[in-house]
């Protein structure tokens, strides 16, 4: 699996249908401005609200461009073990590198049930699995020793995003995961990204590369080089950007900073709403005090 910035990419719509005209532009420039990975289909991809003729129409297209160029990742997470494995058996016939299958959310399953969970899914696929944590939006947390265990026993489970903010969960997951060959852990948060990569973490699942992905790959670069004071440097200049990407539920701020940058009209499927105003005040200020936007855009 990759190393560095995986991109966890919006889908655009326009008067309520899939925006492909924009999504093509949108993939081209992650691969032209250096991004290891596309996650499609994720939090950020509104997986919830997209039909599975666009599930179809989103991942062949994405396979189409990036083959040969950086790896594809699928959102094929459900809270129903079975219902992700057909996810995933609908998307293996475009042949992406892997799927991110998030925790099951609302159930709640305990370690054992998580662990059975991942069992029973990487029995029925040949492709690459990486486990998603992100407990304030599923209710669950995956201990890094259950991680540990499932890696263990199945071997295409390849990897963890890490989404939960706790730095000490964090840095045991690289005490406790880094010993086993090939496994990669990614910061699921740009704004702990920097955090975990100089504990040893592989990389980011970003919500702000879909704005400025050759930044957020420089930084990853720049940590994995030794040059940790630059990377620092990359970290602060957009912190407040990172921090403004989440005052609203994602991605309803990053859907409004990539139509500032042309990208989309910012569209979303209920239940999510547009940014209010507040929100588009503070992304077009941090925007523009990290140099992302010019000074007279309004």
């Amino acid at each position: 699996m990759f190393r560095g910035v995986g991109t966890a990419i919006i889908t655009p719509f326009k008067d309520g249908e899939l925006d492909m005209e924009t999504y093509v532009r949108l993939v081209n420039f992650q691969i032209e401005n250096g991004v290891r990975a596309i996650f499609v289909l994720g939090t950020t991809g509104e997986s919830p609200s997209v039909e599975n003729d666009e599930v179809d129409r989103l991942v062949s297209k994405s396979t189409e461009i990036c083959k040969g160029k950086v790896e594809v990742i699928v959102g094929a997470g459900t809270n129903g073990t079975k219902k992700t494995v057909e996810i995933i058996k609908r998307v293996e016939k475009y042949d992406p590198e892997g799927v991110l299958v998030v925790t099951p959310y609302y159930n709640k399953p305990t370690q054992r049930g998580l662990y059975e969970h991942y069992k029973y899914i990487s029995e029925r696929t040949d492709m690459n699995v990486i486990i998603y944590n992100v407990p304030s939006r599923t209710g669950v947390n995956i201990l890094p020793e259950t991680v540990y265990k499932i890696a263990s026993d199945c071997k295409n489970v390849r990897g963890l995003k890490e989404a939960n903010p706790d730095i000490n969960q964090i840095d045991m997951d690289i005490l406790t995961l880094k010993s086993i060959e090939n496994f990669r852990i990614y910061s699921g948060n740009d704004d702990s990204a920097f955090h975990l990569l100089c504990s040893g973490g592989d990389g980011i699942v970003s919500v702000a590369s879909n704005v400025i992905p050759r930044q957020m790959q420089e930084m990853c670069d720049l940590v994995f080089s030794g040059n940790v004071e630059k990377a620092r440097e990359i970290h602060m200049k957009y912190f407040n950007f990172f921090k403004a990407l989440f005052i609203e539920s994602n991605p309803i701020p990053v859907k409004a900073a990539m139509s500032m940058i042309g990208f989309g009209n910012g569209e979303l499927r209920l239940p999510l709403v547009s940014a209010n105003e507040k929100t588009i005040d503070t992304l077009k200020e941090t925007m523009r005090r990290s140099g992302i936007l010019k000074a007279e855009v309004a």
